[in-house]
């Protein structure tokens, strides 16, 4: 048998006998062990080396309870000491012994050269009854010349003042495979539901050595006063590297049954040791007092904590809008992720408090097209209610909170919903953004970014009513194909009037730096003066979501803007040339008339044209020719639809030739029977022919020319 074995067997029968001897007075205690980063005592091994107690902690367990401590050795002398010639014992005050075993991470440290020193890290299980206070680290070195092969160097009992806590405002040494990490807590914030606290809290690792160390998974919980333990997710702790003298933030959230007390939680620290199937404490932290999320007024920054990061909302305006025979309350909110690693969209929704006492249930709107926040990015949120037009109040209180889960079925209940920030103002409404005559809006929600303008007003008339109309240029800011946002419309007088209006969609998409055309009309009581009207437009709402789809009837709307509306051209052109039926330009001359086997002839040479890229929906419109006789004798009117335009003639077929088209044509000729026309082309006078626009069955004169009979004009 070689001396290392028998060297094994020896120290294994000593340290049976060991087992069961009773307490030693220390040799070297710490006069002042008060927080884990201290030692809490020491012993001497021989010279100026010993033996340290570093620290030690109690943890639930599955089977009653688990010690853990760490020892530091010290050697200060000049030969290596080897720690296969010592042990350690752990004991309770009362005399009862707990079998202490090495980290499978430290079974190989058996050296420990001059000068240097190593930590080794224990494990034991102990009674459900043992704290940590009750407990007894005995230090001994194998001696073949004693009875009992060892002899006894000190022990250190945990003294009654020490806490294996570190304060709120302090910092525990953490190590990391021998570099040690300062980890500290940087605030802790804790919002409340139906159900559940939800604490997030931030800590802070500093790595104080002079390698890069990569953070193991630790396992964080928060511990009660009872001793309950509920795990917290960790955000931003995977494959976490920190170079030396470098700080990294993690942030860790969870959630805890309302039923429990929110009185002195702890955060506890440990690492799961695959071999051992183990979760063996690494540090506890003292918690702080609660940071309160802040909340003011219209215009400035504030942070909310959520369990996927820290967002920072800006409200921006509150506005009160014409719905119906209701009015809107709306709010316009800019969301922000002022940190470094991207974000995921929230869960959020809200709610208005009128007076503090009358809740309004409103909706939150996502008009951009984003899943995600990246690092520095926004995005604008907008969030609805609706009150009686007739409802007045004095103070407003707008509640963002956070839905957890999946919302259910209409029907069957509600959604966990947390309280994250409250903006409070004294019925703080903004005047709805004005854009000034011949200005553009430019939305820049992502993904929809667009440019607006009006570029024209119109007025048709019949002998009850008038039809108002406003032509509301779109253009297409993105660099793809894509949708006009669905509107919804009302004009405002001057006196607070408000006349709903419709928007003709247009249905097809717009290319990008291409343009829309939306008509928006309204029916206006005839000598109802519109002068100083305005228009108010707003991106149409569906179910909390912007309108998509031709079936979407919307329910509300958001980002209110109105515009200033232009003069109307009133003046009727003298002749038909360039006469705009925008975005049409038609130029009509060569204008000759005729009569012939009782058929009266209208015949003149045309030409359409039309802005490029430009989409318009010209449904209810037509292009009106109406003749005249000066003396009465022949009048009739012809009807071209809008609709029928965008065929270019080449395209045209030969039934289609009494279409106007897109391009040029010659001798277009308009016939119409009158066989006791040409009795009275003595009684004949000069003739007028006259372009109208044609809207819902109202009109608008634009451009008449008078002619002489049978001759061609220029």
């Amino acid at each position: 048998m070689n001396n290392k074995i028998r060297y094994t067997r020896l120290a294994t029968i000593a340290l049976s006998a060991a087992l069961t001897l009773g307490a030693v007075t220390p040799v070297w205690a710490d006069s002042n062990p008060t927080a884990i980063t201290s030692t809490v005592g020491k012993v001497a091994i021989t010279g100026s080396s010993y033996f340290e107690l570093k620290q030690i902690h109690v943890l639930p367990d599955q089977s009653g309870k688990l010690a853990t401590f760490t020892i530091t050795i010290h050697n200060e002398g000049s030969s290596e000491l080897q720690f296969i010639d010592y042990w350690v014992r752990l004991k309770s005050k009362s005399g009862n012994q707990f079998s202490a075993r090495l980290l499978p991470a430290d079974k190989d440290k058996n050296r420990v050269a001059p000068g240097s020193t190593t930590d080794l890290t224990f494990y034991a299980t102990v009674n459900t009854s043992t704290n940590l206070q009750d407990l007894v680290i005995q230090f001994i070195k194998w001696d073949f010349s004693q009875s009992n092969f060892e002899r006894v160097l000190g022990e250190v009992a945990v003294p009654d003042t020490y806490t294996d806590v570190t304060p709120s405002d302090g910092a525990a040494a953490i190590s990391v495979n021998g570099t040690n990490v300062n980890a500290s807590i940087k605030k802790f914030v804790s919002n409340k539901n139906e159900k559940y606290h939800v604490p997030t809290v931030y800590v802070t690792l500093e790595n104080a050595g002079n390698h890069t160390v990569t953070i193991p998974s630790y396992l964080f919980s928060i511990r009660t006063q009872e001793g309950l333990l509920y795990p917290l997710e960790a955000k931003g702790l995977k494959d976490l590297k920190i170079n030396p003298k470098e700080s990294k933030e993690i942030q860790l959230s969870g959630s805890i049954p309302v039923a429990v007390a929110a009185e002195a939680w702890q955060l506890a620290v440990a690492e799961t040791i695959p071999d051992l199937k183990l979760n063996v404490s690494v540090a506890n932290f003292g918690l702080p007092a609660v940071t309160q999320q802040e909340g003011g007024s219209v215009g400035k920054e504030y942070s909310f904590t959520s369990k996927s990061g820290i967002y920072t909302t800006q409200l921006n305006g509150l506005h009160r809008l014409p719905w119906e025979d209701q009015d809107l309350l709306t709010a316009d909110l800019t969301l922000s992720n002022k940190g470094e690693e991207s974000l995921p969209i929230p869960k959020l929704s809200g709610y208005f408090l009128l007076d503090g006492a009358v809740k309004i249930d409103a909706k939150l709107i996502q008009t951009a097209k984003v899943i995600g926040l990246g690092a520095g990015a926004s995005v604008n949120l907008q969030i609805a209610g609706k009150v009686p037009y007739t409802y007045e109040f004095s103070q407003i209180k707008l509640v963002l909170q956070e839905n957890e889960g999946e919302t259910p079925p209409a029907g069957t209940g509600t959604a966990t919903a947390t309280d994250v920030l409250e903006f409070s103002t004294q019925a703080e409404l903004q005047a709805i953004p004005f854009i000034g005559m011949g200005q553009s809006y430019t939305s820049n929600d992502i993904g929809r970014k667009a440019k607006y303008v009006v570029r024209s007003v119109s007025t048709y008339e019949d002998k009850t009513n008038i039809m108002y109309s406003a032509m509301v240029e779109a253009t297409n800011l993105e660099k793809r194909f894509t949708n006009v946002s669905k509107f919804v419309a009302n004009f405002r007088s001057s006196d607070g009037t408000v006349f709903p209006a419709t928007v003709a969609e247009v249905k097809n998409k717009i290319s990008p730096t291409g343009k829309a055309l939306l008509n928006v009309w309204a029916s206006v009581p005839k000598g109802y003066t519109t002068a100083n009207m305005n228009l108010l437009l707003g991106e149409a709402v569906t179910e909390g979501k912007l309108s998509e789809g031709e079936k979407a009837v919307a329910d509300s709307y958001v980002n209110p803007v109105s515009y200033w509306l232009p003069d109307e051209k009133t003046n009727v052109a003298t002749t038909l040339k360039k006469v705009e039926l925008f975005p049409y330009t038609i130029t009509i001359d060569k204008i000759g008339t005729s009569i012939e086997d009782k058929v009266f002839t209208l015949k003149f040479n045309y030409e359409l044209s039309k802005e490029k890229l430009t989409e318009i929906n010209t449904e209810g419109h037509n292009l009106l020719l109406v003749f005249e006789d000066g003396g009465g004798i022949k009048r009739f009117e012809k009807k071209f639809d809008f609709k029928d335009f965008d065929v270019i003639n080449g395209d045209s077929t030969a039934d289609e030739d009494t279409k106007i088209r897109l391009g040029k044509r010659e001798n277009f000729k308009i016939t119409n029977p009158d066989p006791g026309l040409i009795y009275n082309t003595k009684f004949l006078e000069k003739y007028t022919l006259s372009i109208y626009d044609e809207f819902q069955g109202q009109r608008k004169l634009l451009a008449t020319q008078k002619a002489d009979w049978f001759i061609t004009t220029d």
